[in-house]
């Protein structure tokens, strides 16, 4: 039985060890994905047998869009829950409720986490390599079968690292809303406006512009005369006609009292 060169072991191992690199490598990516997007959501739990999120003062957040571009499922909190929850201040700042977003996709479901699998897969690249470069070289039959044996094996280790390469289905459900970051944005910002125009156009005292306001008289009205009046007076006693007569009153009764010069109202003592 012929011996196999040492070379052959030294790229097989050499192959396999590159393998469990790449493992290793992704795992580390993924957990690190995990941590980030707990700490996003804020310690919520998603239930997916409901499809919704629940905040740590157990309220639940229900799905309201689904974003094609990234494929995030959006989830959002009743308004009205949020406003007067005791913990709004380290939750959030929005008035329409806390958002939470959810990939739908599985793992890598983001730019920087197909990067990271990218590096995965180049080390598995780098594993098949090596091997097959030995196997260039003038080898003999059982060599070349360790080396192909090899190779095969690295690549079967290798397939779940390529899943990102597959076409995944949404799997979102059909009675959400379809729309986009941009349009998430603006439907917030459009909202946002008309809050702050209800609260300063109704009973505002500070318009620009004041409102012309027209009374028309009815067309069966007259208007009650006074005989024996003169025009531009009124008969009869009236509130001016009242102060008018006091005030000469009270003017008269002060020229009768007027005390003598250098002499005082006040009551002596």
């Amino acid at each position: 039985m012929a011996s196999i060169d040492p070379a052959v072991w030294f790229a097989v191992c050499y192959g396999v060890f590159l393998l469990l690199v790449a493992h290793v490598l992704d795992r580390l990516a993924r957990r690190t994905a995990a941590r980030t997007n707990d700490w996003r959501s804020g310690g919520f739990t998603y239930h997916e047998d409901h499809d919704a999120w629940m905040c740590p003062e157990d309220q639940w957040l229900w799905p309201i869009s689904f974003d094609p571009d990234n494929r995030v499922m959006r989830y959002r909190a009743a308004p009205t829950v949020c406003n007067s929850c005791p913990v709004k201040q380290t939750c959030t700042t929005s008035e329409h409720g806390r958002q939470v977003g959810r990939n739908v996709d599985p793992w890598p479901n983001s730019e920087a986490e197909r990067f990271h699998r990218g590096i995965a897969c180049v080390v598995v690249v780098l594993a098949l390599v090596w091997p097959l470069a030995v196997m260039l070289q003038d080898r003999t039959t059982l060599e070349l079968t360790v080396l192909g044996g090899a190779t095969a094996d690295i690549a079967l280790g290798s397939w779940p690292l390529w899943s990102h390469l597959r076409h995944s289905p949404a799997g979102f459900p059909d009675n959400v809303k379809v729309e986009g970051l941009d349009e998430t944005v603006a439907a917030q910002l459009a909202a946002s406006a008309s809050a702050a125009r209800r609260r300063t156009d109704y009973g505002s005292d500070r318009r620009a512009e004041s409102i012309p306001v027209h009374i028309e008289q009815h067309p069966g009205f007259r208007a009650p005369t006074q005989t024996g009046v003169e025009p531009g007076t009124t008969k009869g006693p009236t509130v001016r006609n009242s102060f008018e007569n006091r005030w000469k009153a009270f003017d008269q009764d002060t020229d009768a009292e007027e005390p003598p010069a250098g002499s005082s109202r006040r009551k002596q003592r």
